[in-house]
């Protein structure tokens, strides 16, 4: 950008009516007041003729691009203050809205471009350029008016992040109550399969304890001592079977609560699923459990209660939802840093539509009406995984059987 300008050959003023005119009182009087006008305005306004020299400049234009006025009368403004696009590129003048005033007689509002000061700096402006006539409405120039938008950029800016703040703090809070209503909605339907999951499990193994009473009461001179013991197991059975319900229930409320804790101590795994199977196998003489283990010794960190509970309440489900005489294979394998305990049973399956499911609390498979059972086991199982860091998959097929895969770390 050039640093300063020839002189001018034209006027040194910056009226709006030229010197040459002839002197008259009340056109002088009207042209003082045009000159006070021009000089209290607070935006730029400068004119040109229709060569785009400047014929005059108030001092507000004057001061934002730091040029003195004498030496702007007569120049090409162009050339002084818009030679240069925002990115400092060339601005032709040919394509200059300004100039375009006084080619076509249009107004031309622009509001995003910048003027460049007398130093090689520039501010963003918007302005107005708007064609003059003579008294024959012959172009003979324009006015144009400007005005620093500097500070009305700032405070937009300013109001474009509060508000982009504000609509991510709108949008985080509305994620938040959706999922808040969401957690609602999960535990009116947990509640829900609670209320009618109590409801089913605990009314049969009432029944049946309140059934048995009555016999005993009623026909007690007329039962041997065998269907005595008979119906005393069964009373016992329908005991231990809603204890094992309280349990579960007290199980989720703990792990809900985060009072878990995990307490690894060093075990052999080999000797461990070894009894594990030889516990479950004596509890149920109509199925098969095969331990399946290339290893003679496992040895590893890993807290045992938690550990117990997930496998027996997976070979427990295998056996519940097997046919008589199935054969449930437990195969254990180590890989680098992992432990896999693979249980398959040759069972009903779980159906598709299920599967996504089948570990949260209370939720039963469509298939599984007549198996007694709360929908609990699973649930506790996938997050006594978890709480060892460990993953649980699940693949099954209708009428074939389903696999559970337990992947924990070992050391």
């Amino acid at each position: 950008m050039p640093q300063s300008l020839p002189s001018p050959s034209l006027v040194t003023a910056h009226p709006l009516i030229p010197t040459s005119v002839p002197s008259d009182p009340a056109l002088e009087t009207l042209r003082q007041q045009h000159q006070l006008i021009l000089n209290s305005i607070g935006e730029g306004v400068y004119g040109l003729d229709i060569q785009g020299n400047v014929t005059f400049v108030n001092p507000a234009a004057a001061k934002m691009i730091d040029w003195p006025i004498p030496e702007l009368i007569g120049q090409p403004m162009h050339a002084v203050l818009h030679h240069s696009h925002p990115n400092g590129s060339h601005y032709p003048r040919e394509i200059c809205p300004i100039y375009a005033a006084f080619r076509d007689g249009k107004v031309y509002r622009v509001t995003n471009e910048v003027f460049w000061r007398r130093d090689g700096t520039s501010f963003p402006v918007e302005y107005i350029s708007t064609p003059i006539h003579d008294e024959h409405d012959q172009l003979i120039g324009a006015v144009v008016t400007f005005r620093d938008i500097t500070q009305r950029q700032w405070a937009e800016s300013v109001l474009k992040q509060t508000n982009e703040v504000l609509e991510s703090k709108v949008r985080e809070r509305t994620a938040e109550l959706v999922q808040v209503n969401q957690q609602l909605q999960e535990l009116s339907e947990l509640k829900s399969r609670f209320v009618a999951m109590v409801c089913h499990e605990f009314r049969n193994p009432l029944n049946n304890i309140s059934l048995s009473i009555s016999s005993l009461d009623r026909y007690d001179y007329q039962l041997t001592a065998g269907q005595k013991s008979e119906y005393l197991a069964g009373i016992t059975e329908n005991v231990e079977r809603m204890t094992e319900m309280i349990d579960d229930i007290l199980v989720i409320g703990k792990i809900d609560a985060r009072r878990i804790e995990v307490k690894s101590a060093e075990l052999d795994l080999v000797p461990f699923c070894q009894a594990l199977v030889a516990e479950v196998q004596s509890m149920t003489p109509h199925h098969v459990v095969v331990l399946n283990c290339r290893h003679r010794q496992l040895v590893t960190a890993m807290d045992i209660q938690l550990l117990r509970s997930i496998l027996t309440n997976i070979l427990q489900n295998a056996i519940r939802y097997s046919p008589d005489n199935g054969v449930i294979q437990f195969k254990v394998s180590r890989r680098k840093a992992f432990i896999t305990f693979q249980i398959s049973d040759q069972g009903m399956g779980v159906p598709p539509e299920d599967r996504s499911l089948i570990f949260d609390p209370f939720y039963r498979g469509k298939n599984v009406s007549n198996v007694p059972g709360t929908g609990l086991g699973l649930s506790i199982v996938k997050q006594f995984v978890e709480l060892l860091q460990g993953t649980i998959t699940l693949n099954s097929q209708i009428g074939i059987g389903t696999t559970f895969a337990v992947r924990l770390p070992c050391a």
